[in-house]
C-alpha cells in the first residue's frame, strides 16, 4: 500500500499503513493521518495564568491545564521531555471527552478558572482535540489558550482560531541553524505568530540557552521581528538550566538573560524575565 503525506507541520511524514509520525502522535490509519493521542491526557492542573506563561491576559485568574503526549520537534533541552518525548504505550494516560474537559473547568469557576489551556506536551500534533474542547468551551463562555512551539501549517491554525482566545508561542530563537538542530523551521513558526497575532492575544517566549541562541545580535533581530507586527506583543525571556539532553551546559547567567531583555525592550512595551 502506498505511502500518504501528513501536512500538518513542515517535517511532512510519508506514513505507511499502521506508521507513527516524527511526533509520535499521528498515525497512517486506514488510508488517513489520525490523531492517536485524542482525548489520552498525561497531565491536568489548576494553573495560574502567568505560569503559561501569559502576564497580560486575565492577570491573576487560574486556568485548567491539560496535556497528552508527543511533540513534532526534538528539543534536546525539553523540560517536559517525559511526556512530550514518549510513544502512546510509553505514555501513562486516561481518556478524556472534550465533554468531561469542559464540565471539569466549568466546576471550576469558583476557584478563579477562566477556562482550559492546551499545554504541557506540544498541543497542536492532536489538534482536532483542541478544536473539539476549545468549541465546545467556548459555548459555555469559557477562554481558550494555548501553549505551542508553532511549528504548524496554515491549516492547523485555521481549525482552531475561531476558538482561541490566547496563545503562547515558543520563538525558541532566531536562526534557521537553531531551528534546523530542533527539527523545525523558523520561517513556519514566524508566519504563525503573524497570523495569531491576527487574531487573539499573543505573548512569545524564548529560552536563552549559552552559545546556541544568545547573541545580542539575535535578540535585535528576534524582537523587531515582533514589534514589526506590533511592539505591544508581550516577549518572555526565559533563563535556561540544564536538563534532559543538555546537562553539559551551564544555567544562563542571570545578567545575561537582563541584558537581552534590555536589548528587547528597544522593541517592545512589555518584555519579562523568567526563571531569574
Amino acid at each position: 500500500m502506498s505511502k500518504i503525506k501528513c501536512l500538518v507541520c513542515p517535517n511532512y511524514c510519508y506514513l505507511s499503513e499502521g506508521q507513527v509520525g516524527i511526533c509520535r502522535a499521528r498515525r497512517n490509519q486506514n488510508g488517513q493521518v489520525v490523531p492517536i493521542n485524542y482525548g489520552h491526557i498525561t497531565s491536568l492542573a489548576l494553573d495560574p495564568i502567568e505560569k503559561k506563561p501569559l502576564n497580560r491576559f486575565y492577570q491573576g485568574t487560574k486556568i485548567l491545564s491539560i496535556g497528552s503526549f508527543g511533540c513534532n520537534l526534538r528539543c534536546s533541552f525539553c523540560q517536559n521531555h517525559s511526556i512530550s518525548m514518549v510513544s502512546k504505550d510509553e505514555a501513562l494516560t486516561e481518556y478524556k471527552e472534550p465533554e468531561h474537559i469542559v464540565n471539569l473547568a466549568l466546576s471550576l469557576k469558583d476557584r478563579n478558572n477562566i477556562g482550559i489551556a492546551y499545554t504541557y506536551n506540544e498541543p497542536l500534533i492532536g489538534y482536532e482535540y483542541v478544536r473539539d474542547c476549545a468549541m465546545l468551551a467556548k459555548k459555555h463562555g469559557l477562554k481558550n489558550v494555548v501553549v505551542t512551539n508553532g511549528c504548524f501549517e496554515e491549516m492547523v491554525l485555521e481549525e482552531i482560531i475561531p476558538y482561541i482566545d490566547a496563545f503562547n508561542i515558543d520563538l525558541k530563537g532566531f536562526t534557521d541553524e537553531f531551528y534546523k538542530k530542533l527539527g523545525g523551521d523558523l520561517d513556519t513558526v514566524k508566519n504563525f505568530i503573524k497570523m495569531a497575532a491576527k487574531h487573539a492575544h499573543v505573548e512569545v517566549t524564548t529560552l536563552i540557552i549559552p552559545s546556541e541562541n544568545d547573541s545580542e545580535e539575535e535578540m535585535r533581530d528576534l524582537s523587531k521581528f515582533l514589534a514589526d507586527i506590533s511592539p505591544e506583543i508581550p516577549l518572555h525571556v526565559s533563563r535556561f538550566f540544564p536538563t534532559y539532553k543538555m546537562i553539559d551546559r551551564p544555567a544562563t547567567e542571570v545578567a545575561k538573560v537582563y541584558r537581552l531583555a534590555d536589548l528587547a525592550r528597544e522593541n517592545l512595551r512589555y518584555v519579562y524575565e523568567g526563571n531569574c
